[in-house]
């Protein structure tokens, strides 16, 4: 049984097999809005105020820590000065989560709005690395994976991906991608620092399409939410030029490749935008970026039935992986349908026995398990659809 929680929204509209609802609004004049500053730009504008810098600690573990949405209710700030900021037009004004989807294994996939009111896609996945269902709780430890978003649709055009029939609608700020991660974490009321949370950007957009903000977001999350960027991973579907920024940031996810083809022939027909960086430079340019201990980078390899899925292929992906210059694993992905793409899912013994031939050849090889494919929350289904599901009954 799926279900939808609505907080915002009208009435599902008829829209054939596809339904799909968009929460679009226009752009809010005249609000400045205080999540999504960094430190040193909340310092300059408290500055004008005449206050002293440990007010920007205070405001920034108030919206990051206390997860706290409203400028009155930051009651570490003086009375005064909450006044002062208000009457500034200064606000508050984190991503909300205006829908939510469950899905039978746990998966929560939300519409999360921004300023604007134009929504993305966020992905909530109990459960450490997908192998286990449930999130933890009666241990008193809590695991789970939330896919961060950073644009609305995306440029890259995959041609297995949904979100690709989006197009490019604009990129997110530093505020609207870690407000998402933010908003999950209220509404799943975690513990950091007891609960263990990795963070994915691997929603919808490319990150290395939108450097600055995501990487602004990055830092936002590292260092005023707390987040460990060890256990936060970025794909990119191999800007090259934003791989080699990468490498030189001091602080940084792990780093993983949409690679989803063992040659440029097959890599060019999938995903067009690689028509620009071959294979061959995309993995040079990743062995770039320097690796903490035991840390590998990922190859990501969507397995598309009768296409890049043979033991052929499999073998072209090993002595790529095997000649790379630096440590890496493969995550096996089975291709997620989605309504007007006409691919095939390949079969579960052939994405086994495709593990297994990457396996004898020496190269880590891991298959990743759907989550939430029943509510387009699987790996390239976001496209804020609706399609067959109730509202839940309050």
């Amino acid at each position: 049984m799926l279900c939808c929680e609505k907080s915002l929204g009208g009435e599902s509209m008829p829209g054939g097999e596809n339904l799909v609802r968009v929460l679009d609004g226009s752009a809010v004049p005249g609000v400045k809005n205080l999540f999504g500053l960094s430190r040193q730009q909340l310092t300059e504008m408290m500055s004008e105020f005449g206050q002293p810098p440990y007010r920007v600690g205070q405001l920034l573990q108030a919206m990051f820590q206390h997860r706290i949405d409203s400028l009155d209710q930051v009651q570490t700030l003086p009375r005064g000065l909450r006044r002062e900021l208000a009457e500034a037009g200064w606000t508050i004004d984190r991503p909300r989560i205006v829908e939510t989807f469950r899905s039978i294994d746990g998966t929560e996939r939300y519409l999360v709005a921004g300023q604007d009111g134009q929504t993305v896609e966020t992905v909530w996945m109990p459960g450490g690395d997908g192998a286990e269902q449930g999130d933890a709780r009666e241990t008193g430890n809590l695991r789970a994976t939330i896919c961060v978003s950073s644009q609305v649709g995306c440029a890259v055009n995959c041609q297995f991906c949904l979100t690709a029939k989006l197009g490019l609608q604009r990129n997110l700020s530093a505020g609207e991608i870690a407000g998402q991660v933010i908003a999950v974490l209220e509404r799943q009321a975690v513990q950091l620092g007891r609960d263990r949370i990795n963070l994915v950007f691997m929603g919808m957009g490319e990150p290395f399409l939108n450097y600055d903000e995501f990487m602004a977001a990055v830092r936002l999350l590292v260092n005023e939410a707390s987040l460990a960027e060890s256990r936060m991973t970025v794909s990119t579907s191999g800007i090259v030029p934003g791989i080699l920024r990468f490498a030189a940031e001091p602080v940084r996810p792990r780093l993983a490749i949409s690679l989803n083809a063992p040659d440029d022939t097959i890599r060019e027909a999938i995903m067009p935008i690689t028509r620009k960086w071959k294979i061959e430079d995309v993995i040079q340019a990743a062995g770039q970026v320097p690796l903490r201990p035991r840390e590998r980078v990922t190859f990501e390899y969507v397995l598309l039935g009768g296409l890049n899925d043979g033991l052929e292929h499999a073998e072209q992906l090993a002595g790529l992986a095997r000649s790379a210059p630096m440590p890496v694993k493969i995550n096996l992905i089975a291709w997620n349908p989605g309504p007007g793409i006409s691919y095939a899912m390949p079969a579960p013994e052939q994405v086994a026995a495709f593990q297994q031939r990457l396996i004898a050849r020496g190269v880590p090889a891991f298959i990743r398990r759907p989550r939430g494919r029943d509510i387009y929350a699987a790996c390239g289904q976001l496209k804020r659809t609706v399609t067959e599901i109730q509202p839940a009954l309050s």
